[in-house]
Formats: structure tokens, C-alpha cells, sequence
């Protein structure tokens, strides 16, 4: 028999806030997290912006001294939203025991930690690099952070597909917990990608906005004038639980995942297929097997990157999938790109969205687009009721991820 699987905690490191309050508060206010990059000296790059986690966020306030200076700045995002998690889900905050599992993805890893490490080694020696480089940097570690963290010795993996990552990771952890093998997965995303190498490589690309001189404007996904995404950061992390083992325990449910879909295009390494044709059949598989027919859905969260080719191929696929008339969002109008963090950052937007009976806008949306002619809540949080909701994840090579989100009906 599948088992159902609802979500019982939320957490969440962002660029606008820490912890599901604040971060939904700023939300629906339509506030921007993007700012000049602090990071790094960015005189030589066309990029000088992005949406970094702020000052208000310190490791320490839930990791221990010692054990957060042997992570990356990835795996502290993940294991603090990973405590906010736990500790709203009502579970106990110690040895969680062989009946949890973890599945955090990312999308690159520790790249800070690689760029650093790097250059310990050309300008000391490789005798000076720190002893814990590798297992600091690979992309598992988040996921096993939170496992020593918190003791959970269930299954313990990690998903790496690019900016599809942490969608692909919910929807895998929901088919943990569907076909039997455990009762509860802590599962989302985690990345630190404010970086020398990040914002080099993505600007060369021209995939980012270089409205250097307003950063609060630079992302507009949909909007006629969008140049690029802007580059962010951070952590969503969800408790999934078997339905049963949350009623039994008188959980609070914020939501249930009812469908889980994905596709490739095989198309390009970068690009996206003008028809968009991963993104419809993933989004095809989902509301079919969450037993749904296009018009039951009420509200999609757009991937909504801000750049001019993945929000008019978004808009062709969305299109075939629900017609033009299923309000949408994106989330990254506000946070940013934060790449394999970004999905499970959008999945508890959908979450937050069925429970408080609001959608949030997509910012800067000024000039319309005739290519992107789709109800993106302009710039205002809008009331409405949604019992159902899309997550669409896109990532480099071609991946294709979306998740229903559906209140709970006992």
C-alpha cells in the first residue's frame, strides 16, 4: 500500500530573513533581498550584486563553535534550517535514531571552501591547506552534516541536479517514505554559491543581471526589461513524515505532497528546448500522479529565473500544461537564484502559500511582456484560497522537476 506523506516542519535560511515568519512576512511584503555583494572585491566584474544571506544569520546560534568551523558555509545554512525544522516539526532535537533519513541537495557543493583552500595552496603550500578540504567541499556533506548532527541513521543521501536539486530531493525523499522504507526524511537544499568563481563563470555565460545600479529591481522575472538572474543563496529544509506516524503524534501538517514528477530534455548542456518539453512533461507526470486534472491546481510557483530565454520557454510550457489562467509567482523576484537551494526555498513558499491563504508577488514586474503573458501577481501579495499547488524546478543539462503541494484532507 503507498503511504501518504504530509510536511510537519519548516526551516529556512534566506536572503530576506531567518526562519518561515520572517522569510514569509518579507514575502508577501514583496521585499528584495539582493544588495551589493559583500563577499569579495567585485571592481573587475560586470556582476556586483546579489541576494546574500545577511548578518543577521550566525552559525553559532545553532551549531557548535568547533563543528561549524569544519563546514562549509553550505552545510551551516543546511544544518541550521535543518534545526529550525526539526524543532517546529515538534521531534526531538537529539539522537533522532535509525527511523529518520536525510536527503539535502545542492547543486554545487563547497565552493567557498574549494576557492579558499585553493589558494591556502598556491600561496603556502600543500602542506597548509586545511586537513578536512575534501570532506568540506563534496556535495553530500549537508545531507551528512545533518545526520552526525542530529543522529539520524536512516538513509542518508544527496541529489545533485543543478538548479532542479532540491525539487528533485523532496520528490526523491516523498518516494522514500511512499514505498515504505522509513516514516520520516529531513529533506530540502543548501548552497553558499556567492562566489569569486560562481559569479565569473555565470556573468561570462551572461546569464546575470547587471543592474549593478538597483539591485532591489534586478530581478524581474516575466518582465519585459529582465536581464538575468540575480545570484542568491541559503537553506530550505522540510521534516516529510508518513501520514500515520504525524496523526499519531498530532503533528501540525502544513501540507501534503501528492505528486512528483521528472523529465529531461537532452537537449543542452545550458539551454532550454524552445517547446520547453521537460518542463510540460514534468509537470504532466506530477498532476497525474497527485490524481489531478490541470484545472484543480490553483497556484504554481514559477522557476522564474528573470532571464529573457527561461521565462518565455517557462511561460510555452506552463501554457500547454494549464492554459494561461493558473495565477503564478516567483519566489526569486525577492531571494534571488540561490541554484540547488532555490526549490525547496519555493516548495515552502507553495506551503505557506495553501496555509495562510496568500500569494506572494513577483516583484518589478513593470513592462509586460507579450512573450510571458501569464497572471504572475504583479507586485502584490494577492488573498486566495489554494488547496493545490505546483512547484516547477528547472537545472543546467536539461533537468526537469515539479511537485504538487495540496492542503491536507484528512
Amino acid at each position: 500500500m503507498e503511504r501518504r506523506v504530509v510536511i510537519t516542519g519548516i526551516g529556512a535560511v534566506t536572503p530576506i530573513g531567518l526562519g518561515k515568519d520572517r522569510f514569509w512576512q518579507n514575502l508577501t511584503d514583496g521585499v528584495s533581498g539582493a544588495t551589493e555583494i559583500t563577499k569579495f572585491d567585485t571592481t573587475d566584474y560586470a556582476t556586483k550584486i546579489a541576494a546574500e544571506v545577511k548578518d543577521d544569520f550566525d552559525p553559532h546560534d545553532f551549531i557548535d563553535k568547533k563543528e561549524a568551523r569544519r563546514m562549509d558555509p553550505f552545510c551551516q545554512y543546511a544544518v541550521s534550517a535543518a534545526r529550525m525544522a526539526i524543532e517546529d516539526s515538534g521531534l526531538p532535537s537529539s539522537e533522532l535514531g535509525e527511523d529518520f533519513g536525510v536527503l539535502i541537495a545542492c547543486g554545487i557543493g563547497g565552493l567557498k571552501t574549494i576557492e579558499t583552500q585553493h589558494t591556502a595552496l598556491l600561496e603556502k603550500g600543500p602542506r597548509r591547506i586545511h586537513p578536512l578540504t575534501i570532506p568540506m567541499i563534496i556535495p553530500n556533506m549537508a545531507s551528512a552534516q545533518v545526520a552526525i548532527q542530529f543522529g539520524a541513521k536512516g538513509p542518508c543521501t544527496t541529489v545533485v541536479t543543478a538548479c532542479a536539486a532540491s525539487c528533485n530531493g523532496i520528490g526523491d525523499a516523498y518516494e522514500i517514505i511512499k514505498r515504505g522504507d522509513i516514516k520520516v526524511m529531513i529533506s530540502g537544499g543548501a548552497e553558499a554559491g556567492v562566489s569569486t568563481v560562481s559569479v565569473a563563470g555565470f556573468g561570462i555565460m551572461g546569464a546575470l543581471s547587471t543592474r549593478n545600479d538597483d539591485p532591489c529591481k534586478a530581478s524581474r522575472p516575466f518582465d519585459k526589461e529582465r536581464d538575468g538572474f540575480v545570484l542568491g543563496e541559503g537553506s530550505g529544509i522540510v521534516i516529510l513524515e508518513e501520514l500515520e506516524h504525524a496523526l499519531n503524534r498530532n503533528a501540525r501538517i502544513y501540507g501534503e505532497i501528492t505528486g512528483y514528477g521528472m523529465a529531461c530534455e537532452a537537449f543542452d548542456v545550458a539551454g532550454l528546448a524552445p517547446d520547453g518539453n521537460g518542463m510540460v512533461r514534468a509537470m504532466r507526470i506530477a498532476i497525474d500522479k497527485a490524481g489531478l486534472s490541470p484545472g484543480d491546481v490553483d497556484y504554481i510557483n514559477a522557476h522564474g529565473t528573470s532571464t529573457p530565454l527561461n521565462d518565455r520557454v517557462e511561460t510555452i510550457a506552463i501554457k500547454e500544461v494549464f492554459g494561461n489562467s493558473v495565477p503564478i509567482s516567483s519566489t526569486k523576484s525577492m531571494i534571488g537564484h540561490s541554484l540547488g537551494a532555490a526549490g525547496a526555498l519555493e516548495v515552502i513558499a507553495c506551503l505557506l502559500a495553501i496555509n495562510k491563504g496568500i500569494v506572494h508577488p513577483t516583484i518589478n514586474y513593470e513592462f509586460p511582456d507579450e512573450e510571458c503573458d501569464l497572471d504572475c501577481v504583479p507586485n502584490k501579495a494577492r488573498e486566495m484560497e489554494v488547496k493545490a499547488a505546483v512547484c516547477n524546478s528547472q537545472g543546467f543539462g536539461g533537468h526537469s522537476a515539479a511537485l504538487v503541494v495540496s492542503a491536507h484532507e484528512g
